[in-house]
């Protein structure tokens, strides 16, 4: 019974071992999602911005035309995946990554017809395990990312549209809803929606601009920079999301630990009753063999 008793204290003391680590990795989540969406808010005055002068231009009665606008026959697909370095996240990777799989499988009849972009080691190790082929990947992104950090698969992705080698680009993360909800992605970064751009929500009188040398000019600057702000913008809402995963994760692994802890303390306390009772129930057998 002693043997029994010491074993149930071990797994008491584990047990609440494993709860100060899942609480103090659910307070740094918390942490570490108000900073991503603070980040996040932070980047849309720039990219509101961007969208408005891109959206005066394209929108300037047809006469500018640019190939970031304009759709074409699609015979190679880039996609841009974002995933987390760290597991501990809930389903927040394997829900999008069966997705996207799903997505590839139905849309294309061969590997040869896309390209691979991937953010995040376990999106890396996922794809390679499954034999698809990875132009380039990023790792180790910090918990508070900045544009440099992907700034050159951005340019790669963008880049490669411009000059022809992909005809579409595709983002595939997971949006940011709250922190219990995150929505798997599939959103089309290239070519650019010219309606979409033209649709501004901005009350009140807009600004007028005048372009030099030209819109043309302008607008080849603008439209790479604008879709480089998009995939900036996935990365921080797939980081809102991996945080806010791993808090409700943490969370429900602290309830589940304090739900057990209650369990062995009760048991515990069953087998030490069970004990004294035990020993008492011997020492009254023994007194009244004496007498």
């Amino acid at each position: 019974m002693a043997k029994g008793m010491r074993e149930i204290k071990r797994q008491i003391k584990s047990t609440q071992n494993m709860k100060q680590i899942t609480k103090a990795m659910e307070l740094v989540a918390a942490a570490n999602l108000k900073r991503a969406q603070n980040a996040a808010l932070a980047g849309r005055p720039y990219a509101d911005k961007l969208k408005e002068v891109v959206s005066s231009i394209a929108g300037g009665g047809g006469s500018v035309k640019h190939p970031m606008l304009q759709s074409r026959e699609v015979k190679k697909t880039a996609y841009i995946v974002f995933t987390s370095d760290r597991g501990l996240a809930g389903g927040l990777n394997s829900g999008l990554l069966k997705k996207f799989v799903d997505t590839l499988k139905s849309k294309h009849k061969s590997k040869a017809e896309y390209d691979l972009f991937v953010i995040g080691r376990k999106g890396r190790d996922y794809l390679k395990r499954r034999d698809y082929a990875i132009v380039q990947d990023v790792i180790g992104v910090p918990d508070s990312p900045k544009f440099a950090d992907v700034k050159a698969i951005a340019a790669a992705a963008v880049s490669g549209f411009e000059q022809g080698t992909y005809d579409e680009v595709y983002l595939v993360y997971n949006r940011f809803i709250n922190a219990l909800t995150q929505m798997p992605t599939v959103k089309q970064l290239l070519p650019l929606d010219a309606s979409a751009l033209g649709a501004t929500n901005q009350a009140g009188p807009s600004a007028g601009y005048e372009y030099e040398p030209s819109p043309e000019a302008v607008l080849n600057v603008l439209l790479p920079k604008y879709a480089e702000t998009l995939v900036y913008s996935a990365l921080l809402e797939n980081k809102a999301s991996e945080f806010g995963s791993r808090m409700t994760a943490m969370s429900n692994a602290t309830k589940n630990a304090t739900k057990r802890i209650n369990e062995l303390t009760l048991t515990y306390n069953r087998a030490r009753q069970a004990a004294i009772t035990q020993e008492i129930a011997e020492i009254v057998g023994g007194a009244n063999a004496l007498s």
